[in-house]
């Protein structure tokens, strides 16, 4: 097999070899249902009550806020829809931005056609949330406000205490997807006002197929999967006992080195970020240049197709991506791209690279000089570049 260097972390991570020796007796050893009632199944309702107090504590929540769920889309899903149907007395206005993950938009686009009205904020030229037009789309009938907490293609982090201070001061729900950004950046749901939070395992080095969903005490969301009395009468469906195990080991040990592991993906982010814009002409970084997460840096080259650059660094053993892995068999360039005003050429000219404590720099600048022969070798076959260069003499 030849060497593989995974720059796809956004997309999914490698599930650390503590979390799975942490989940392997929950498939054979302590295989009962954590609903019945004799002993033998008191393992693993110990073991998912030791899995939601770790979580809980990562946060500053108590224990009875977080749901477990199957990963971050139905954490999104659930938060927004069943917030709409309990509040939707109140008002049926509800506010997001126009570069959320498609579970919120597709979501927000399945509550439109019954009747709620939606207002999808526009972001700067970084990303970020514009806080003046966020306190002017506010209405009477606003009832929820959901703004994801870091963005899963350009790593820009968002105002996120500013936007909880204004939710509450206007008593508005408001929640967050934090499925890039939990575990990676510091998160207090109390310092930073947020009543509802999506996370999902698979992105800190977790097991797939898990995720939760923080409710706030006092928010009236009512039952998302109707069926047992699992996840106290919200969540019905037999629990997954080794997926939540394996995540709450990834929580505790992604809690204990995020300082330093975000310290490390910073540097070889920098250099990376660094050396690209230095040595590739006609490349633009995407996002904000200093409130982005730690392990991302994603691309804009002009004068190549997206996809033909990312086959070529496959074939190179280099993955990466062109945004979201959710979207990746679309054609269509990235929303995310074109609402920071990226034009349609040059956004499908898009690569996403994204890091983990495990890469080295060796690694960045194999891929870098790849890149360059790659960008290279594309341009030299576009008309555009052709016609660009006689005109302006380069």
């Amino acid at each position: 097999m030849k060497q593989v260097i995974y720059l796809d972390n956004a997309a999914t991570t490698k599930t650390r070899p503590e979390v799975a020796e942490a989940m392997m007796p929950y498939f054979t050893e302590y295989y009962g249902n954590p609903s019945s009632i004799y002993d033998f199944s008191n393992p693993c309702k110990e073991a998912i009550a030791h899995a939601r107090e770790t979580i809980a504590a990562s946060i500053g929540a108590k224990t009875n806020e977080i749901y477990f769920t199957a990963g971050g889309t139905e954490s999104d899903n659930w938060a927004i829809k069943a917030a709409a149907e309990a509040y939707q007395e109140k008002g049926k206005h509800i506010i997001t931005s126009k570069i959320e993950h498609h579970a919120v938009l597709h979501t927000c686009e399945y509550l439109e056609k019954r009747g709620f009205e939606v207002t999808y904020l526009d972001v700067d030229e970084f990303g970020t949330v514009k806080l003046d037009e966020l306190k002017k789309a506010i209405r009477p009938d606003t009832i929820l406000i959901s703004i994801m907490f870091a963005n899963n293609e350009i790593g820009t982090i968002q105002p996120i205490r500013e936007i909880g201070e204004i939710a509450k001061a206007h008593g508005i729900l408001f929640h967050t997807d934090a499925v890039q950004a939990y575990a990676h950046v510091p998160i207090d749901v109390n310092e930073l006002h947020i009543d509802m939070m999506s996370a999902s395992g698979h992105k800190l080095n977790g097991p797939k197929g898990i995720g939760f969903l923080y409710i706030r005490t006092g928010v009236k969301i009512r039952s998302f999967v109707h069926g047992g009395a699992q996840e106290r009468k919200r969540r019905g469906g037999t629990e997954n006992v080794p997926g939540i195990v394996g995540l709450g080991k990834a929580v505790e040990l992604a809690m204990q080195d995020m300082d330093e592991r975000a310290a490390k993906e910073k540097e070889l982010r920098d250099y990376l970020i660094g050396r690209v814009l230095a040595e590739i002409p006609y490349a633009r970084l995407n996002g904000h240049p200093v409130n982005r997460l730690s392990n991302n840096a994603n691309f804009a080259f002009q004068f190549i197709e997206g996809e033909s650059m990312l086959i070529m660094l496959d074939m190179e053993g280099v993955c990466g991506s062109s945004g979201s892995a959710c979207t990746s068999g679309s054609l269509d360039p990235s929303h995310v791209l074109l609402a920071i005003g990226l034009p349609h050429e040059i956004a499908h000219g898009s690569l996403r690279l994204t890091l983990s404590e495990a890469n080295t720099k060796e690694e960045i600048d194999f891929v870098v000089e790849k890149l360059k022969a790659i960008v290279q070798r594309l341009r030299s076959m576009s008309p555009l570049y052709e016609d660009y260069v006689k005109k302006n003499g380069r």
